[in-house]
């Protein structure tokens, strides 16, 4: 790729601007990052994943949500860069670094598997800004009640409910995504549980809103569903984009299997990039 390429592609619906940053003559603003995500004057995503050299894997992604704010880890996302990195190396596996920490994807016959490391429970870990049980947040908004905190490489914060589709989610997720208590913000997880092997996800993704699938969101309410005893440590989730199969495994580690799908390529007008006064 050159400089003023990229590839966009998605995960169930969740949508990425992949830019090759390893040559290091291309950095991009916030701005600029705002404009490539527009979807009616630029490319249009819900996240750009920047690709920049590792010395500990096959490619490092950084992730900035649509407003050019960066995040930790995406799920879809990994999934995306994986099945681009594994074309272009000819291989079936390949490891990548985030902010996050190493994560190892892997081509099979369902999808793209990856590895997406161990949930982080603590307070502090999610973080929180005082400490308090993660299990049960003490933590009220219109319908929505006593959730559970879990950190996927970001924080997530997962209320289940009995109809995730009746949930305002539009309405109150911007509340809660700026909630006091969350110092680095949250994303917002409404669970309706369909059985101990399946649940319906809707995300409210912090920096970017509501989005078809949410891949780390997908890990969190399986960890957290199945820290409250209501499902098993395996289970299908449905997204609004399709489904994923989520996986907490005996070493600690969660496992998220999808598709990755390749939309198309192209290179970006020099007049979307050039700095403004």
């Amino acid at each position: 790729m050159d400089e003023l390429a990229f590839h966009k592609m998605h995960g169930l619906g969740n949508d990425f601007v992949i830019i090759d940053q390893r040559s290091g003559r291309l950095t991009l603003s916030a701005e600029q990052m705002q404009r490539i995500a527009d979807r009616r004057r630029g490319v249009g995503c819900d996240q750009l994943l920047c690709l920049e050299p590792s010395s500990r894997a096959d490619v490092f992604m950084r992730v900035y949500n649509a407003d050019g704010s960066e995040v930790g880890a995406c799920g879809n996302g990994t999934r995306c860069v994986g099945r681009l990195m594994m074309e272009q190396n000819s291989t079936t596996a390949t490891r990548i670094e985030t902010t996050s920490g190493l994560l190892e994807v892997r081509a099979g016959v369902t999808g793209y598997r990856v590895d997406m490391g161990r949930p982080r429970l603590g307070w502090d870990e999610i973080p929180l800004a005082k400490p308090m049980d993660t299990l049960t947040l003490d933590l009220d908004c219109g319908s929505l009640t006593q959730p559970c905190a879990v950190n996927m490489g970001n924080p997530h914060i997962v209320f289940f409910v009995a109809d995730a589709e009746a949930v305002p989610l539009a309405e109150l997720g911007p509340q809660l995504e700026h909630h006091p208590w969350f110092p680095e913000r949250a994303n917002i997880g409404v669970a309706e549980l369909r059985g101990p092997k399946a649940l319906r996800l809707r995300v409210w993704e912090r920096g970017a809103g509501l989005t078809a699938a949410c891949g780390s969101g997908a890990c969190a309410a399986l960890v957290a569903a199945a820290r409250r005893g209501l499902t098993e440590r395996a289970a299908e989730v449905l997204l609004d984009g399709g489904r994923l199969q989520i996986a907490w495994d005996e070493r600690d580690r969660v496992l998220m299997t999808g598709p990755a799908s390749h939309s198309f390529s192209g290179r970006f007008d020099p007049e979307l990039l050039a700095v403004r006064s």
